[in-house]
């Protein structure tokens, strides 16, 4: 099974979305992104939940 930061990084290549684009649209920072997808820091639930609104994806789901 893949980490929830492989499948964030997947679905955003898969939209062919850069990092830089994510954050904006998440209104959060590169940083934030970067360490989502390497599973790293302590991201709050609804930093995830604005990553996944973006990205289509349901946090439930991919839990």
């Amino acid at each position: 099974m893949k980490t929830l930061g492989a499948q964030i990084k997947e679905r955003r290549k898969a939209l062919k979305i850069t990092q830089q684009e994510l954050a904006d649209l998440a209104g959060i920072s590169i940083n934030t992104v970067v360490a989502a997808e390497r599973g790293q820091g302590d991201p709050k639930i609804s930093t995830y939940l604005s990553i996944c609104n973006v990205l289509g994806l349901k946090l439930t789901a991919i839990l």
